[in-house]
């Protein structure tokens, strides 16, 4: 996405995940800065989590977080967008950068969670519409 990203990602231990978020992001703000001469913080403010309480709202993010560059009209197929893990998700390949086993095990096969992503596709880019729309009337 051009102003933010989202990574589902799994908390091992306690404040893992904020600390890997800060790194992360303080990581790639030096190299950005360095590559183009810059200076400042690169990031506006603070990162935002949320904890999946069960395994359906698990599920359901992952679908939103891929539709995500669809639905605002960044591309019109999620198999291309190249920073995106869709393709890992209906890959059969092992070598992956995801561990998708945890959301695909919930799904006969990739082709499963394929048809559960695009069944939503329609809905989430009225959606979207929708909210734009009444943006630009206020």
């Amino acid at each position: 996405m051009p102003n933010h990203f989202h990574l589902l990602i799994k908390q091992v231990n306690e404040g893992s995940v904020t600390e890997f978020i800060s790194k992360l992001s303080n990581s790639y703000t030096k190299y950005y800065n360095t590559k183009y001469k810059r200076v400042g913080p690169l990031f506006q403010g603070e990162f935002k989590a949320e904890v999946m309480e069960n395994d359906e709202q698990l599920i359901h993010v992952s679908r939103y977080i891929h539709l995500n560059p669809l639905v605002s009209y960044l591309i019109k197929d999620l198999k291309h967008f190249e920073w995106s893990s869709y393709k890992e998700y209906l890959s059969k390949s092992s070598n992956s950068l995801c561990d998708k086993e945890k959301i695909l095990g919930y799904f006969k096969n990739s082709r499963g969670y394929e048809q559960f992503v695009m069944d939503q596709a329609g809905y989430a880019t009225e959606l979207e519409l929708i909210k734009r729309q009444l943006i630009d009337e206020i």
